[in-house]
């Protein structure tokens, strides 16, 4: 009878554990974003000191124009020995004027997102395709050739 409930148990701990592999693993990446922190930022109120103080530094900052900072955050799923696939993502780009004041605190979300799809094993570039006796053998007679020195008209002459 023992060994009756010891199977009996197993074969429950051993369904318990192949259902739990098969749920979905989310994750968050970047920043944390509280949106009554993120409502806090006001246009003409705030400044770059007090908008660290309040959200944190930000993910990343622009490089161009003008001053503008980045708080990015993404939540994903994915099955076990799948690709993640983003279930939530949002973008608050805070800008910045010359004195360092609050322009105004834009959102956007998933619909902004890009997906990329790399073609093939191959990156396309520009120019002529050469072929592998053209790679292994292009350059016999182009070494020395023209007004290098050794060359014809070369201070050798």
């Amino acid at each position: 009878m023992k060994a009756g409930k010891a199977i009996g148990a197993g074969l429950v701990l051993a369904i318990a554990l192949t259902a739990g592999g098969c749920t979905s693993i989310r994750e968050n990446r970047g920043y944390m974003a509280d949106q009554s922190l993120t409502n806090a930022v006001q246009s003409g109120i705030d400044n770059q000191r007090s908008v660290e103080g309040t959200l944190g530094r930000p993910t990343f900052t622009s490089q161009y124009g003008s001053p503008t900072w980045y708080y990015v955050s993404s939540i994903t799923g994915r099955k076990p020995f799948a690709r993640p696939k983003i279930i939530e993502h949002s973008i608050l780009a805070i800008r910045f004027d010359a004195a360092g004041n609050v322009i105004s605190a834009d959102r956007s979300g998933v619909d902004q997102v890009a997906y990329l799809s790399p073609e093939g094993d191959s990156t396309p570039t520009l120019g002529r395709e050469r072929g592998f006796f053209e790679d292994l053998f292009g350059n016999i007679g182009q070494v020395g050739a023209g007004g290098g020195p050794g060359g014809p008209g070369g201070p050798g002459v």
